[in-house]
């Protein structure tokens, strides 16, 4: 293993540096950074274009110029050296003190839309296999082709006009015609029956109590002024962690295994009371404050599942682990919706914004300013989302229906086990191998697509960066922007390659 490390990234460092030489020489010889001053009318050009072919050393031949920013870029590597070197842009600004700012606005974005992409995609593939050629499974693959046929400035134009302004124009009279809440009820109704399956009875039973409750609760919300006060609330709040309960008990163990059931009550029932035990402490709290209590909370839930487990704790571990995180999570989201009335005061009610990454001025506590986060990441996240959600249920529901008709499936199956054991402990883990591969290339196609989504919505990110410096002529930026992609791009084959053996024990490395 540790030679195989070795020869990988040795190989990974020799690949970086043949594609930014080829970079640096396309970028270098493509566009002129004096452009701008060439065509000027300013009294002291020539002093200006001196002082910037000095600057980014124009008068030294690209390739020559290659070795140096390679030797600065070297120092990267140099840990507490603090002697890292990326050059300068035009605006005689250090690399090195805008990439961060840049790289954590983008890495921030495209985290949320992949590991969004990938549990939705994933579980409507898997949902989509298990019910194929249903209705369901048709209306799935045509809104995926759909999607992936989209290009990215358009489905960002489209969300910034119709879920953004729409929504925004919408809080000024925030209230929901009954014919309205109906029509969708009965959408929800068609969606829900798609998914429990079953016979006739089953589907139409399951289509009217889930569209009369969708109708029902946009009735009440509506109302009762839901969407310039939301929350949760301890009801809520209650019913959806024993849900939660019930439902992680019932797909990783199965409800017969009464020591997961037991485990995952007892962690929905310390939720509950920390709900209502922790609303003072939540008022005051700042991002330290939250990660402790989570840090603690998943710490407890590991040790619950680990004394009340029996024979099998890591199963029983992995239920208390995921009701704590999913519990947790909508004790979080009923916080931040309490901070709602401020926020929306605070942005004069037009809560969703279009572009940038902040609200200019805005302060508050840490729920009023994740709002704020939330807002302005909301629209290019989702317009990220729906093109790589399309790829993930497309691979998903083929990779499981070939697993599904392998043979060890059949073995199970006749040996007499149940259902969700085949799916979930069997057919699961072999249909992620390809999955694994997917991710790890989406990566850095979601970095790439971030330029165009970036550009749409003003968000200073890397995509910006280094649109603004080919604009510009501006090579640094955009070499910093290249090995960030490409150190990325290699960083996750490498981890795919590595979750190949965990995943699938015929594939070891030697």
């Amino acid at each position: 293993m540790a030679s195989f490390i070795l020869r990988r990234l040795l190989v990974s460092v020799l690949i970086i540096i043949a594609a930014s030489f080829l970079m640096y020489m396309l970028v270098a010889y493509s566009v002129d950074p004096l452009m701008d001053l060439r065509s000027s009318n300013s009294p002291n050009k020539t002093q200006l274009i001196a002082a910037r072919v000095e600057l980014l050393q124009l008068d030294v031949p690209p390739p020559l110029r290659w070795l140096f920013w390679l030797g600065g870029a070297a120092k990267c590597l140099i840990p507490f050296a603090n002697a890292c070197d990326l050059g300068s842009t035009i605006s005689n600004a250090q690399v090195v003190d805008i990439l961060p700012q840049a790289l954590a606005s983008t890495v921030q974005l495209v985290t949320l839309a992949l590991i969004l992409a990938v549990l939705l995609g994933v579980t409507i593939g898997i949902v989509t296999a298990l019910r194929q050629y249903s209705g369901l499974d048709n209306v799935v693959t045509f809104l995926s082709f759909f999607l992936y046929s989209l290009p990215a400035f358009l489905v960002a134009v489209l969300l910034k006009e119709f879920v953004a302004i729409g929504f925004n124009n919408f809080l000024a009279d925030p209230v929901i015609p009954w014919w309205v809440s109906v029509l969708i009820g009965l959408v929800a109704g068609l969606i829900w029956q798609s998914l429990i399956g079953g016979n006739m009875r089953r589907r139409l039973t399951t289509f009217a109590i889930s569209g009369a409750a969708t109708a029902l609760v946009l009735i009440l919300m509506s109302a009762t002024d839901w969407f310039l006060h939301p929350g949760l609330g301890p009801v809520v709040i209650i019913i959806v962690t024993a849900a939660v309960a019930i439902g992680t008990t019932a797909l990783i163990s199965g409800l017969q295994n009464r020591k997961a059931l037991i485990t995952a009550g007892i962690n929905g029932a310390i939720v509950i009371v920390a709900y209502f035990a922790l609303q003072p402490l939540l008022d005051i709290s700042s991002v330290a404050t939250v990660v402790i209590l989570a840090v603690v909370a998943i710490v407890v839930s590991l040790a619950i599942g680990y004394f009340v487990g029996g024979y099998d704790r890591g199963q029983n571990m992995r239920v208390g682990v995921i009701v704590t995180i999913v519990s947790g999570a909508m004790v979080l989201l009923d916080r931040f919706m309490q901070a709602w009335p401020e926020y929306f005061n605070a942005t004069n009610g037009r809560p969703i914004a279009t572009v940038g990454s902040s609200t200019p001025g805005l302060t508050g506590d840490i729920w009023v300013t994740g709002l704020d986060t939330f807002t302005h990441l909301a629209l290019p996240t989702v317009a990220l989302l729906l093109i790589s959600f399309a790829s993930y249920t497309r691979y998903s529901r083929a990779g499981m229906l070939e697993v599904l008709n392998q043979d060890f499936i059949r073995t199970a199956r006749a040996k007499g086990l149940p259902e969700r054991t085949v799916i979930v402990r069997h057919a699961f883990r072999n249909m992620l191998i390809p999955i694994t591969t997917l991710v790890a290339f989406d990566v850095g196609a979601l970095l790439g697509g971030a330029i165009i989504t970036e550009k749409v919505f003003a968000i200073p990110g890397m995509g910006s960066l280094f649109n603004a410096g080919l604009a510009r002529g501006d090579l640094n930026p955009v070499m910093a922007y290249f090995v960030i992609i490409a150190a990325m791009a290699i960083l996750f084959n490498f981890l795919a390659d590595l979750a190949y053996a965990a995943l699938d024990p015929r594939v070891r490395v030697r």
